[in-house]
């Protein structure tokens, strides 16, 4: 295995069980283990767990983005719903069991660390995105479209846990229109 793919899976698999077991309940041993991996191997690319957390959430995020930013090529008309739909659907694939940026906040709340400050900017980053898209679209209150999508958005993510992924969906699409209706 090369390099550049032992770094890949090792990240591939720490990401799985940080999802499953939480930054707290998996140690660098299980994480080697199952990446079948050397111990100097995991060094060699993160010199320590919270390096790893750090590349973990950093590409996590940056499929979520990428995700979010595919949908919405598709039609430019209505970008709140693709958006919308997008996060749902990535509810459903990748994270329908909870939020790894919320429970990255949780576990490091306080630590003054990069680890939170990359969770931090994930939600930060979604408001200003629904912000910057609401100006694009010359909305009127863009800062309280943005917040109101954000706050829908976050809360299909809790509510994934305890209805399911189809149902969040179902209900959170529905409210984004009748936002998006009392804004026009």
């Amino acid at each position: 295995m090369s390099r550049s793919s032992k770094k890949e899976n090792l990240l591939a698999v720490a990401e799985r069980l940080f999802y499953e077991y939480g930054f707290r309940g998996v140690g660098l041993k299980q994480i080697i283990n199952e990446a079948n991996v050397a111990t100097m191997t995991l060094y060699n690319h993160f010199p320590s767990k919270d390096k790893l957390v750090e590349a973990v959430l950093k590409q996590r995020e940056e499929r979520y983005w990428s995700y979010l930013d595919l949908y919405i090529e598709k039609d430019t008309d209505s970008p709140f719903i693709l958006a919308v739909e997008a996060h749902c659907h990535w509810l459903k694939e990748e994270s329908h069991r909870g939020d790894m940026f919320l429970r990255a906040i949780e576990d490091y709340a306080g630590a003054d660390n990069e680890i939170e400050n990359i969770a931090r900017g994930h939600k930060a980053k979604l408001l200003s995105y629904f912000q910057k898209l609401a100006q694009r679209k010359g909305k009127e209150n863009d800062v309280d479209l943005a917040i109101q999508m954000t706050l829908l958005l976050e809360g299909a993510t809790s509510m994934t846990t305890l209805i399911g992924a189809e149902k969040a969906t179902e209900y959170t699409v529905a409210i984004a229109r009748k936002i998006l209706q009392h804004k026009l």
